[in-house]
């Protein structure tokens, strides 16, 4: 047997926070070499932090990071272990993605990332170029300080592999785990058996799947260790890294870390046999028919030992369940995670939600109770990071720190409920439910006052007074006296944020939550600056139909069973006045279901549809259910509506990326705001083939009036509310 023991790490990165990162490195080395590691893994550009964006541009941030790494080197960090360490680095004025690699106060090489990250949030070739020569590695001399305090001039940099007395380890980088023609391969035909990955991937919901599948099968069909390591937490962006590093060895995950924490470091300990890579190998005919023709990679020989031989005191580890989280599990645990980073690091004193009573803002309430669940179980669990952090936050004295969520969420939480003549008692109910459940300061306030003087002014200026649709207005002066309600909650968010701190002599500032959701902004289903307008949002990137999911698991695993009820009632804007035979609806207004709008969205950005390539996959998907004709007429319903309020996704709040078709405009899905909503060109192939369409399936669709097997009726949708035409106008349309 060859014996080895390695260790992997989650870090808690902040982007340019150098000191912060680097004592999170620090903290780690330690932990793994207390535990008797011989190789230590830390994720994608750790010293800076994977987020710094556009200040990898900065020479500053290149230099800072060679501080860094000199500082470990000069310590006794890298005494007895190797570690890979990821930074920026130039090279013949060229920028790269780096792991470095050190052992016993030496760097030995240097690995540039060849595989750049640049779809969805990722935009690596904005800042970084992929290293390109596979045949040889270069010499790279190092920065005169360096050089000087290490007395090493140079180390070989590129594309290869390190040759141990007794073992042969490379590196991949993130990206490089999913690309068809992986590095490993080759690599693993020269005889390289151990492989490390240091990572930035962050969460999207139902994603982590595919990750723990593509090591297991890098191992599978090549053989070997793989020891991925990953950011955890929110480095300063809208994303939330979600660790889960591990270690694999021949197709099997032997280590699994935490996808979701509060802490700043978790270090992850494995122990492997080598020989069982080699046997694995070799029971395999085509992959040693492969490896006897491959082709020859540089590598760097290193006159050192990384293994142990056989003895009773390391025993290799064994087999895991890999754990998934349910979704609805992933969307309480990652977006508490993520605002307890940015509570945190912000300087904020808490929380303020305008509460309604609804789906959405009840899910960030629950978000924001399973977030002060959540620190209080790590103090329990002895974390003095997250100790210390509440203490600050929650203004504990004289030795006092949070021992119950619900007095900590007092602390930190204000929850206010802004009602006009327009609310119901049951929304105010269900808010004052839900706020004494989890704990939060709660406000009733009546707005009407507010909103009357704004009417009385306007009357002064034109003297015209608008009215409600159902009082006789026309649609402009019905939207117009929604959009009023809406933007005095946003104003009155922002202020009550800025001075309840104050009234309650407590320093500093509550930060103003968000409440819209991925399919709301999608629809454009907002005002826009309403409350929709927020410093952060947990669940800008989560869908309806998942939040709905979210409330009924949280209301029994949270305990906050208030939520059942909130979950079960009609979504509804509560903007018009209720009247015995009118009530408003969310899904009336749009004219869809948000069951309809999950749909449109994962057409438009994950399949990447157009109006005409939507309208022929729902042919095909609602086929039986709805004439060609009925599709078309929901398409460009849909399409009319998304380029009218395009333009509101130039000031969304800030969110927690979660979902893979948010039409978040700032980083993720990229276009234009100022549409022809017409689409002249696109909508007149739809109506020509939908006229087509229609002829050739009269004989398969007699009638018109079937019901789909998902509730989608064909007069319109599951409400059987028919679609909106033309001209009409929806309440939240918002300019």
């Amino acid at each position: 047997m060859r014996l080895l023991k390695v260790a992997t790490c989650n870090l808690n990165q902040w982007a340019m926070d150098f000191e912060n990162n680097l004592r999170n490195i620090k903290e780690s080395i330690t932990r793994a070499k207390e535990a008797g590691a011989v190789i230590r893994i830390g994720p994608e550009l750790e010293i800076p932090g994977y987020g710094c964006e556009d200040h990898f541009l900065e020479q500053d941030t290149v230099t800072h990071s060679w501080e860094c790494l000199k500082d470990l080197l000069l310590g006794d960090w890298t005494e007895g272990i190797l570690c890979s360490i990821g930074m920026p680095i130039m090279q013949d004025s060229v920028r790269y993605n780096c792991q470095v690699f050190c052992l016993n106060r030496r760097i030995i090489m240097i690995r540039p990332k060849m595989c750049l990250a640049n779809d969805g949030n990722y935009r690596e070739f904005r800042w970084f170029s992929s290293w390109t020569l596979k045949d040889h590695l270069v010499d790279f001399h190092l920065p005169d300080t360096i050089a000087e305090a290490l007395s090493q001039e140079s180390v070989p940099f590129g594309f290869g592999y390190i040759q141990f007395l007794d073992a042969a380890l490379a590196a991949e980088t993130c990206e490089e785990l999913f690309t068809a023609d992986a590095p490993r391969i080759g690599l693993a035909f020269n005889g390289v058996e151990i492989f490390t990955n240091a990572s930035g991937s962050h969460h999207q919901l139902r994603k982590l799947n595919l990750r723990m599948d593509a090591m297991k099968n890098a191992t599978r069909f090549c053989g070997g260790v793989y020891i991925y390591s990953n950011h955890q937490g929110c480095d300063g962006g809208r994303l939330y890294y979600d660790g889960c590093s591990c270690v694999a060895i021949n197709g099997d995950i032997v280590a699994q870390g935490s996808q979701f924490s509060l802490k700043d470091v978790e270090v992850l300990l494995a122990q492997l046999d080598l020989d069982a890579v080699s046997s694995y190998r070799g029971s395999i005919s085509s992959f040693r028919e492969q490896a006897s023709r491959k082709s020859k990679i540089s590598f760097v020989k290193v006159p050192h030992k990384l293994c142990q031989t056989f003895n009773l005191r390391m025993s290799p580890s064994s087999p895991v369940k890999i754990r998934y989280h349910v979704p609805e599990e992933e969307i309480a645990f990652g977006p508490s995670c993520w605002l307890w980073d940015y509570l945190r690091r912000s300087g904020a004193s808490g929380f303020l939600l305008p509460l309604s009573g609804g789906a959405d803002s009840s899910s960030v309430a629950a978000i924001v109770g399973c977030m002060c669940q959540l620190v209080v179980k790590d103090i329990r669990n002895g974390d003095e990071q997250v100790k210390a952090d509440a203490i600050r936050i929650g203004h504990y004295k004289n030795g006092d720190f949070p021992t119950d969520s619900k007095e900590f969420a007092k602390r930190v939480f204000y929850t206010v409920y802004m009602g006009t003549e327009n609310s119901s008692d049951a929304t105010r109910n269900r808010a004052k439910n839900l706020a004494e459940e989890i704990g939060s300061w709660h406000l009733d306030v009546a707005i009407d006052s507010v909103v009357s003087s704004l009417l009385s002014l306007f009357q002064t200026l034109t003297g015209k007074r608008p009215l409600y649709k159902v009082d006789g207005g026309s649609n402009v002066e019905n939207l117009g006296l929604q959009n009023i309600q809406a933007r005095v909650r946003m104003v009155l968010a922002f202020m009550l944020a800025s001075l309840l701190p104050w009234v309650h002599n407590k320093p500093g500032f509550f930060l103003v939550l968000g409440s819209s959701n991925v399919d709301e902004g999608l629809r454009g289903y907002l005002t826009k600056y309403d409350c929709s307008s927020a410093d952060i949002n947990p669940i800008g990137s989560v869908s309806k139909q998942d939040l709905r999911s979210f409330l009924r698991w949280a209301a029994v695993h949270l305990g906050f069973s208030s939520l059942a009820d909130i979950e079960a009632a009609p979504p509804t804007a509560e903007l018009e006045p209720i009247r015995s035979n009118y009530n408003q609806l969310d899904e009336v207004d749009m004219g869809m279901t948000y069951e309809e709008l999950s749909v449109y969205g994962r057409l438009r950005k994950i399949f990447r549809c157009g109006p005409v390539s939507m309208f022929q996959n729902l042919c095909h998907k609602w086929c039986g259910r709805l004439t060609p004709s009925e599709v078309a007429e929901k398409v460009k319903h849909f399409f009319k509506y998304y380029s009218i309020n395009r333009h509101k996704m130039t000031v969304l709040t800030p969110s927690y990326h979660a979902e893979s078709y948010s039409p978040e405009d700032n980083r993720f899905d990229l276009r234009q705001f100022l549409y022809n909503s017409r689409w002249p060109y696109q909508f007149r192939k739809i109506d020509e083939l939908a006229k087509e369409l229609d002829r050739d399936s009269a004989a398969l669709l007699p009638g018109s009036n079937r019901r789909g097997e998902d509730g989608v009726s064909e007069s319109g949708n599951g409400s059987g509310m028919g679609v909106v035409v033309a001209g009409s106008e929806n309440p939240k349309a918002g300019l």
